[in-house]
């Protein structure tokens, strides 16, 4: 079922983007008794989150495939392994070329490019694959940012470059998909993701803490 493997690749972002130490509360909550990744997965808060625009992401997911997806990651750790990279390996399955956008520099627990490209070596099975998908169409980018939060303007040339044919754009996590980009617009289709760890941000979208914000937009093909 393609609608329900989507959801459970969505739900996996959502538990992996919880791993934040950005956040005090959660900080504390780590640092007394760990947190697991399958109770994160089956405690999120119930749908609709406070944006959802999930199932009509999941109609376009059964109809359209993109060429090229950049995805801004977030969180070192169950983030960027137990969360984004389950779904990027869908989009390679699906013939996607997938661009990984990681922090030029450390901030916070935020993943960097140096760790990212070690991290893929470390995942790759003996053909080079992951978990038996082909990661020839897999590229890891450094983003030129060096904090929680992005100005798109001001993006690394690499980046600029591998973006300049993309038709989906991916934000993921607080900083960069909710705090400073949900209402950016973009040429091509894009999609904000991740889930709200601060009260205020929290109260400012009218949910709850630790709801989830999954905004997609199409761009019409005119």
């Amino acid at each position: 079922d393609e609608g329900k493997r989507l959801e459970n690749l969505v739900r996996g972002i959502f538990a992996g983007n919880i791993f934040d130490l950005g956040s005090a509360q959660l900080a504390e909550v780590f640092s007394k008794d760990g947190m697991s990744f399958l109770a994160s997965c089956q405690n999120l808060v119930p749908r609709p989150w406070v944006i959802d625009d999930l199932d009509k992401f999941k109609v376009k997911w059964s109809k359209k495939s993109w060429k090229k997806v950049i995805i801004f990651v977030d969180n070192s750790g169950a983030d960027i392994i137990l969360g984004i990279l389950p779904f990027a390996r869908e989009l390679l399955r699906r013939g996607s070329q997938v661009v990984l956008a990681a922090n030029e520099l450390p901030s916070i627990n935020d993943v960097t490019y140096p760790e990212l490209v070690e991290i893929i070596s470390k995942l790759k099975d003996e053909d080079g694959n992951l978990m038996g998908v082909s990661i020839s169409n897999l590229l890891i980018a450094n983003s030129g940012n060096d904090l929680p939060v992005i100005d798109l303007t001001r993006v690394s040339q690499e980046l600029a470059y591998l973006a300049s044919d993309a038709d989906f754009v991916i934000l993921e996590g607080m900083g960069r998909g909710i705090e400073t980009n949900l209402y950016a617009q973009f040429k091509c289709d894009s999609l904000k993701i991740g889930m709200v760890k601060h009260p205020e941000v929290a109260q400012f979208l009218g949910g709850r803490l630790y709801d989830c914000v999954f905004k997609y937009n199409e761009v019409s093909s005119l």
